[in-house]
């Protein structure tokens, strides 16, 4: 078996398409199609099943991926060591959400923008369910992850700092100088990102669970973090946010934290599949990651 082939197999394995895999490798469709009938006569099965304009893995490639994988890998290791381990390289396909790509990690893409340019980070905004079945499927390398839970099936993780939250309202709200109890919030218009944010789902539980059954909550959902604090600066209603994005806009008193606190507490977290060899350039930027943040959350209580 051909590591070549090897690359292109797992490549179609992990995103189902000849197209598409052919895309992100560079390749003619004819000569990903064409490596992996070679692969398949190697072997001496077929690996994928084809139906119609799909793909699927069969049974035998359903076995071969993830040894795929550790060849690709050990390979990928071997490459690096040989090369010269000082000056770490490669590309890093990272998941990452809104909030840590605009408030958290600018300074580590900096760190590697100019100590480490042979690094070519690559930055998938995802959030949630994507990212983890983006890390288990080899999409992603690495991804962040902001979760109320700490371990996930098939994956790996780092705890990288607990992600405080917080309520926040223009500074004329009615509820702003009270301590609203979580059933008073109802009344109120409520200000939120998209379904699939961990903060704004826990949210919604908290508050459906205060309402009678058969009844929820409205958002009225901006889609960014940047249009929902705008939304709230200009008294539109409230909005749960990580206080890491509103940090400016507090100190500057163009919105105002409600005495309220969430009864549930989220982790920012970096996530790779589980078993996978981390390359070296892929370590640091863990490495680094869990610095900064710690550095920038400051001890937790």
């Amino acid at each position: 078996m051909e590591l070549r082939l090897l690359v292109t197999f797992e490549k179609v394995a992990t995103v189902l398409s000849f197209t598409r895999a052919a895309a992100e490798l560079a390749y003619a469709q004819s000569s990903v199609t064409s490596q992996i009938r070679a692969l398949e006569s190697s072997l001496g099965t077929e690996l994928f099943d084809r139906l119609g304009s799909r793909i699927r893995l069969t049974e035998a490639g359903e076995r071969l991926l993830p040894y795929a994988r550790q060849i690709i890998e050990l390979a990928e290791e071997a490459r690096a060591a040989v090369v010269g381990a000082e000056e770490p390289s490669g590309t890093l396909t990272v998941g990452t959400m809104e909030s840590l790509t605009s408030y958290r990690l600018l300074p580590l893409l900096e760190f590697f923008h100019h100590r480490h340019p042979r690094v070519r980070l690559s930055l998938r905004t995802t959030i949630g369910d994507e990212t983890r079945q983006a890390l288990r499927q080899g999409t992603y390398d690495v991804g962040f992850l902001m979760e109320e839970d700490t371990e996930h099936a098939g994956l790996e993780v780092a705890v990288l700092a607990e992600e405080p939250l917080v309520l926040v309202a223009a500074p004329g709200h009615p509820l702003a100088g009270t301590a609203p109890a979580t059933a008073d919030l109802t009344g109120h218009s409520l200000l939120a990102t998209e379904p699939g944010c961990a903060y704004r789902d826990l949210f919604e539980r908290e508050l459906n669970a205060r309402l009678p059954e058969g009844s929820s909550v409205d958002f009225t959902e901006f889609g960014t973090i940047e249009a929902t604090k705008r939304a709230a600066a200009a008294g539109l209603g409230i909005a749960l946010l990580p206080e890491v994005t509103v940090a400016a806009e507090l100190e500057r008193g163009e919105l105002v934290r409600l005495d309220w606190e969430p009864p549930f507490t989220l982790w920012t977290q970096l996530a790779w599949r589980a078993g996978k060899r981390l390359p070296s350039h892929v370590r640091l930027f863990v490495e680094r990651a869990r610095q900064l943040v710690s550095e920038e959350s400051g001890p937790q209580g």
